[in-house]
């Protein structure tokens, strides 16, 4: 009996050390997750304005003035390569097809590919000019090719540019030469790189083209990156004395590919330094993980009147998203269906959506569209159903 309140103490004593190491252990845990979430802010480039987006999710890693209207220059040529690669595509021309040189693609100033008036140049010849020497003749001549005139030609700018959702972007010209009315946004040349690598692998090829040769002239890629950095595969650059230096660099290394836009650069150089500096920041400090397959079910739903009677939603792409490296576990997903779908069902057709957090922060809202076709069923199970919705609609 003497020795048990000895005992008891050394047991609290014991108990009271052992809590003591937990909550050190906790504490010592908590402070290195709370290291583990800094990331250094982007780092600071003299241009008038930046992006850098992750091509795979379309989530900014980093931004200035990303909204605001800026002078592209060359970079224009973007939007007309996207063009001609969709008149391309359609079969309204041809990459063999002969292009007449007219007099006015021929003096049309600036950077040239060095086309000769009249002579006839293959639509696949005047791509890789204006993709690799920036041409503003070639540029000139694709849009007569395609729309007949280069003022036609840039009406079809401006309606791409609305269908992509491009609202900081107006176009005046096909090359890139200086107007007021003709500028775009950082932002605006992220997505429309994104959407060319996308829609277009095969011509995206030819940004990562280091030189080309046309009429016994033999030009450089102003793309000094490509031969830097082998992790770089493109775009474009651009440059007028009032637009500054322009590059819309694109890199990937691993399974990450990372797009960067910086305009309005002092000196050539600073475009390449400023554009090396966002990619590297982007890939030492951001990963990318894919959450869901294309055309694969994220969720089933209750199909009313149709053959089947569930339907399985997905999404169209590849659902991603980009965190700071090693903190995926705080990425979270909720998925939202509309109540009540009755048959017939087109796929394709968007009913509900998923929203992608990190955290308590939204990064992404994703529509849940219908995988298949789901035609209606016979008069008996529609009749079944619709009892069975009314039912169903008054206990719910």
């Amino acid at each position: 009996m003497s020795y048990s309140t000895p005992f008891r103490l050394l047991n609290l004593l014991a108990v009271l050390i052992l809590a003591w190491l937990a909550l050190s252990g906790t504490s010592v845990r908590a402070q290195t997750q709370a290291e583990a979430q800094v990331i250094p802010p982007p780092p600071q480039v003299p241009v008038r304005g930046y992006i850098l987006v992750d091509y795979q999710s379309g989530n900014i890693l980093a931004e200035l003035k990303s909204n605001e209207r800026m002078e592209p220059a060359s970079i224009t040529k973007l939007m007309t390569g996207y063009v001609v690669y969709k008149a391309l595509k359609s079969g309204k021309i041809h990459l063999n097809d002969p292009v007449t040189i007219s007099e006015r693609a021929w003096r049309t100033g600036g950077s040239r590919m060095f086309v000769e008036l009249g002579s006839q140049v293959p639509v696949d010849d005047l791509i890789t000019g204006m993709v690799v020497q920036s041409g503003n003749d070639a540029t000139v001549a694709l849009a007569e090719q395609v729309a007949g005139s280069e003022e036609t030609f840039v009406q079809l700018m401006n309606q791409e540019a609305e269908r992509l959702g491009l609202t900081n972007s107006h176009f005046v010209n096909a090359s890139g030469m200086p107007d007021p009315n003709h500028y775009m946004s950082a932002r605006d040349i992220a997505v429309l790189a994104r959407v060319i690598i996308q829609e277009f692998p095969e011509y995206y090829a030819r940004y990562s083209m280091r030189s080309f040769k046309y009429n016994n002239i033999e030009q450089q890629n102003r793309n000094r990156l490509l031969l830097t950095d082998a992790s770089v595969d493109g775009v474009k650059t651009g440059h007028t004395e009032s637009a500054g230096y322009c590059l819309v660099s694109s890199a990937k290394r691993n399974d990450t590919r990372l797009i960067g836009v910086v305009l309005g650069a002092q000196k050539e150089r600073e475009r390449f330094q400023a554009s090396q500096a966002l990619l590297n920041y982007g890939f030492s400090f951001f990963e990318s993980h894919k959450l869901y397959d294309a055309d694969t079910p994220i969720v089933t739903t209750r199909l009313w009147k149709g053959e089947e009677s569930e339907l399985p939603l997905g999404v169209i792409q590849g659902l991603y998203v980009t965190v700071p490296k090693g903190q995926a576990a705080q990425v979270s997903t909720v998925t939202s269906v509309q109540p009540t779908l009755v048959a017939p069902i087109q796929k394709g057709r968007p009913f509900g959506e998923i929203v992608v957090r990190f955290g308590e922060q939204e990064i992404s809202k994703t529509p849940l569209v219908a995988l298949k076709d789901v035609p209606e069923s016979g008069w008996f199970g529609r009749i079944l159903d619709s009892i069975l919705l009314f039912f169903y609609s008054l206990f719910n």
